[in-house]
């Protein structure tokens, strides 16, 4: 089952603290060459390969980059896949975009939409890897139905990612956690690769760090790293 657009609502905030001129111009001068634009047709499909100048090797999904961190350190080390965030916290926007512009990064392309709507448009088996890193838990029961992690999101995520691909997510919210490894352990598509403790305690080399993973472990709080593999 598809997310028809009439369902489409985003939560959270657009705009956090006012952006400063420099951080207002990056996104008026650099985001349309990088944007990212959804069909108006909800049929209508999207082949991600075209979005980019030069067709990627792979192409990699960042599911609410935040500060994008994380997006730009795998797109500056990857030059040869197609990276595509989805984002609408605009200071974040702003944030990626300027670490793309300084470390010349022509592989990023960003979506300010909902990503299951992303989901519905692209093809079957097109994308090699998805993160899902530190999403919002919305920690109150009566808000659970707002959380990414749901049968009906990872279904239209299953039918996107290649067999063998791989989809990372990671929390620092102890309820999220477990709700993230039932609702991943559930689903027949998805297979946990985690062996050891260490799989899931401690980021591996290729997992750049984000500044909501350090803000927890200065807090106090442990997060967890998981890898699922599309069966």
């Amino acid at each position: 089952m598809s997310i028809q657009e009439s369902q489409r609502k985003l939560y959270g905030r657009r705009v956090g603290r006012p952006l400063r001129e420099g951080l207002r111009g990056l996104i008026e001068q650099e985001l349309p060459a990088r944007a990212l634009t959804l069909p108006d047709n909800p049929e209508q499909g999207l082949d991600p390969q075209d979005c980019f100048a030069q067709t990627p090797d792979e192409l990699w999904l960042e599911i609410g980059f935040g500060g994008g961190e994380h997006l730009a350190a795998q797109a500056e080390a990857h030059p040869s896949v197609g990276l595509i965030g989805v984002e609408f916290f605009r200071n974040g926007i702003a944030a990626l975009l300027r670490d793309c512009r300084e470390r010349n990064l022509d592989n990023v392309r960003i979506l300010e939409d909902d990503a299951r709507l992303l989901l519905n448009h692209l093809p079957d088996d097109s994308l090699d890897r998805a993160f899902l890193l530190f999403p919002d838990p919305w920690p109150k029961t009566r808000h659970h139905k707002r959380r990414f992690v749901q049968r009906e999101t990872l279904d239209a995520l299953a039918r996107v990612l290649k067999p063998g691909a791989e989809f990372r997510l990671a929390s620092d919210d102890p309820g999220y956690q477990v709700w993230m490894l039932r609702h991943m352990m559930d689903h027949p598509a998805f297979e946990w690769t985690a062996r050891r403790p260490r799989d899931w305690q401690q980021r591996c080399q290729d997992w750049p760090a984000t500044r909501y993973e350090e803000k927890a472990i200065a807090e106090g709080r442990q997060p967890i790293f998981l890898k699922f593999r599309r069966r």
